[in-house]
């Protein structure tokens, strides 16, 4: 984030503090509890926003060095992507071109130099090209370079890797973050990133209540009253929107000796923790330690539940295998098991309510507008009927 835009917002927090003020809507929302569970619903969304729609799988870290590759199982089709012999990252379809089996079933590794099928040991390289199959002359005269794996549109910029899962769908990285939000993320240096860990969750919530969790810090003291709490100011945020993404700005309680130094000397790290949410599935947390990657996926036939994969990443000049390395991977695991342990339990509590129509809407407040945007950006992408915004009085 570039020096006049911390210092920008650490002022704004410093004026909530002062005042005792939070960001504010401008009013409330009602948003329909069916929303979480409408099969129809989930249907389109999974259509639309998963597997017709460009998907971010992790950030450059991930596939670190050439021969780096990683599978994925989210999207409707197995996927395995590379860091080929050039550097270059590729996606390609799991499947052999024989008959369809696995040709890679590791969920990671960082030294391979082809993929075999393990059913007849036809070998793919990492650029996908089939380079060798058993008794070519028994099997038949076949043009090899047209049978490697189907590939898959990818991108990567700013340190993060997005692919299409639709071997005919397109990526525009420009169009999917905008000018001013590819400009900050290009200040961040994301590439030299190193992935240190995660965890995967598999919760009985839908995919949007996963999302709502990170979207406002009014619940900080009290369901984190002995976690997150403890280093932030609950109910205190920045907030921002980039079209069909956002940005808080989270306030830790270490702002308040931070003001005491020159404003060359303020970090948004230090003062806050950024949330960015990327549009629509992600959420992604750039800290001084390093930056948390948040990836929430529908399970298909099911409203109710979802997946979700947590990442964590830390910044150059971590040795691996150090003692600091150690104190962060605690940092990361401490991360992940609050989400896992309080804003996920909470969330398939509120599944539960949706599930038996104890509700007809939940609430969104003036001091919730990433709650706000976040449902009237899928509604809008879906050309449903926007929620109206609410004076108070007209809220219940």
């Amino acid at each position: 984030m570039r020096p006049e835009v911390q210092v920008r917002l650490i002022k704004q927090l410093e004026t909530h503090l002062d005042a005792g003020t939070n960001v504010d809507a401008g009013g409330l929302m009602r948003n329909p509890t069916s929303v979480y569970i409408d099969p129809d619903l989930a249907e389109r969304e999974w259509n639309e926003f998963f597997v017709g729609h460009p998907q971010i799988v992790g950030l450059s870290g991930a596939l670190a060095k050439s021969g780096s590759f990683m599978t994925i199982d989210d999207l409707g089709v197995p996927i395995l992507a590379t860091r080929d012999a050039d550097g270059q990252f590729r996606a390609f379809v799991n499947s052999c071109r024989h008959r369809g089996s696995l040709v890679e079933e590791r969920e990671r590794g960082e030294d391979a130099t082809s993929f075999s099928c393990p059913f007849h040991n036809w070998t793919y390289g990492l650029d996908g090209k089939l380079i060798g199959l058993t008794k070519p002359d028994h099997f038949g005269d076949i043009d090899t370079a047209c049978m490697g794996l189907v590939e898959l549109p990818t991108a990567e910029r700013h340190g993060i890797l997005w692919l299409h899962p639709d071997p005919a769908g397109t990526i525009d990285v420009d169009a999917l973050l905008g000018e001013e939000l590819s400009d900050e993320f290009e200040s961040w240096n994301f590439d030299g990133l190193r992935l240190l860990g995660g965890d995967t969750y598999d919760v009985a919530c839908n995919w949007k209540l996963a999302m709502d969790t990170f979207g406002e810090t009014y619940h900080f003291p009290v369901l984190h009253s002995n976690s997150l709490n403890l280093t932030f100011h609950g109910n205190v945020q920045c907030y921002d929107t980039f079209g069909r993404n956002h940005r808080m700005l989270l306030c830790r309680r270490e702002i308040d000796e931070m003001l005491k130094l020159p404003e060359n000397e303020w970090r948004a790290t230090t003062a806050g923790l950024p949330a960015y949410w990327l549009f629509p599935n992600v959420q992604l947390l750039p800290s001084e330690f390093g930056c948390f990657l948040v990836r929430a996926y529908p399970t298909p036939g099911n409203a109710g539940n979802h997946v979700s994969r947590i990442s964590f990443y830390v910044w150059p000049g971590v040795e691996a295998d150090s003692s600091t390395e150690d104190i962060l991977r605690t940092i990361g695991d401490t991360f992940a098991s609050i989400i896992r342990d309080e804003d996920y339990v909470v969330a398939a509590s509120q599944q539960k309510a949706a599930n038996e129509g104890s509700l007809e809407h939940v609430l969104f407040g003036r001091n919730e507008p990433a709650l706000h945007h976040y449902h009237s950006t899928y509604r809008a992408a879906l050309g449903m009927e926007p929620l109206p915004l609410l004076a108070d009085q007209d809220a219940v």
